[in-house]
């Protein structure tokens, strides 16, 4: 028996799910996402001057609302704050920004007319207060947080490159979508977001904490779907606010993989990355040269010998314009919009040995 707490981080929304699998007890909540919270702050800030600490979060909304208020007033980050903007401190003081040192941050927010925000994708207070808001006791063995992370890369490789670079590994070593799950402790050097995200959830919870990647996350909670039992070929599709992710799951292992960004996909573009990942005609470098993230193929079966196509994500609208028949909304659990939280319960069940039922999936 176990109590699991999993939290998905997307760059419009945070999303929650609480599962007590003694009691039975699921509850969710979905809230404004941090990035975009801070954002909305920074926006409607009046000061002169602003003064940015905490840890690397999802950049986004973030790096626009910078852009500009820098323009109009005095800004400055710490070095680990301002990860959230770029990884290049060169890149963000080209925005304008002045880079500080935290005993510097602390002896400028003393200043008149100065206003002190925090970075971060796990802000505390706010998950201990929604936790508690549902009347759940902030106790868990599992608490796991899906976050997409760019990784640090060389100074030769671009972010997207390291990020397909970084999957491909991943899956060469185990195709399996929770092979995407790593403990706190053994989260790479290079994946700073999700080191810092684990940083701040320890001040959540004192159970085990996770990390994972959340396209990653939304395919297996996806293909968790009832619907999709028994079936050896399915395409999912996690059409995010920020980014799409695209997997062919043969057996349940990953045969391959495309991610794009979303504000760049028209149905005409979707249909056909659909029908390529499933013939095996996407290459990685035809992704990069159309401003996408990349692609990997590891095994195919053709377009039509694909069983069943599954999507998730907010911005799933964009296929009733799509030309393909038959596109399920994979909602594990009951739900379309938690598959994310759903794949990451159930990848920590896997990876601990818990069961969750026939109702969860059937792990275990």
């Amino acid at each position: 028996m176990a109590r699991f707490l999993a939290i998905d981080v997307g760059a419009s929304t945070l999303d929650a799910m609480f599962l007590d699998t003694s009691s039975g007890d699921q509850f969710k909540f979905v809230v404004k996402s941090p990035t975009r919270s801070l954002s909305e702050r920074l926006v409607a800030c009046k000061s002169s001057r602003i003064v940015i600490t905490g840890h690397q979060m999802g950049g986004g909304f973030l790096t626009e609302v910078i852009k500009t208020k820098a323009q109009q007033c005095r800004i400055m980050m710490t070095p680990s704050a301002a990860e959230s903007i770029h990884h290049r401190q060169e890149r963000v003081k080209n925005l304008g920004v002045m880079l500080i040192t935290p005993k510097e941050a602390k002896r400028e927010a003393k200043k008149r007319n100065t206003s002190l925000y925090k970075t971060g994708d796990i802000v505390v207070e706010d998950i201990l207060t929604m936790v508690k808001s549902m009347g759940i006791e902030p106790i868990f063995d599992f608490f796991g947080i899906c976050v997409q992370d760019h990784g640090r890369p060389r100074r030769d490789i671009s972010s997207l490159d390291f990020r397909h670079h970084i999957f491909k590994g991943i899956i060469e070593k185990d195709p399996h979508p929770s092979a995407f799950l790593f403990e706190a402790d053994g989260i790479p050097s290079c994946l700073r977001r999700m080191r810092s995200a684990a940083m701040d959830a320890k001040e959540v919870s004192s159970g085990k904490i996770y990390l994972m990647d959340t396209g990653m996350a939304a395919v297996l909670g996806a293909s968790s779907d009832p619907s999709a039992r028994g079936k050896r070929s399915i395409v999912v599709l996690d059409i995010a606010s920020s980014h799409t992710l695209g997997a062919l799951l043969l057996d349940g292992e990953i045969g391959g993989f495309f991610e794009y960004h979303t504000r760049a996909i028209t149905p005409g573009i979707l249909k056909t990355l659909i029908i390529d990942l499933a013939g095996g005609r996407l290459s990685h470098e035809r992704i990069l040269s159309e401003g996408g993230h990349g692609a990997y193929t590891r095994k195919t079966v053709g377009f039509d010998e694909v069983e069943m196509i599954l999507a998730t994500g907010p911005k799933r609208r964009i296929l009733r314009q799509i030309e393909i028949e038959g596109i399920v909304l994979g909602a594990p659990f009951g739900d379309n919009m938690m598959t994310g939280t759903a794949g990451l319960i159930l990848a920590m069940a896997e990876r601990e040995g818990v069961s969750l039922g026939d109702d969860f999936g059937g792990t275990g």
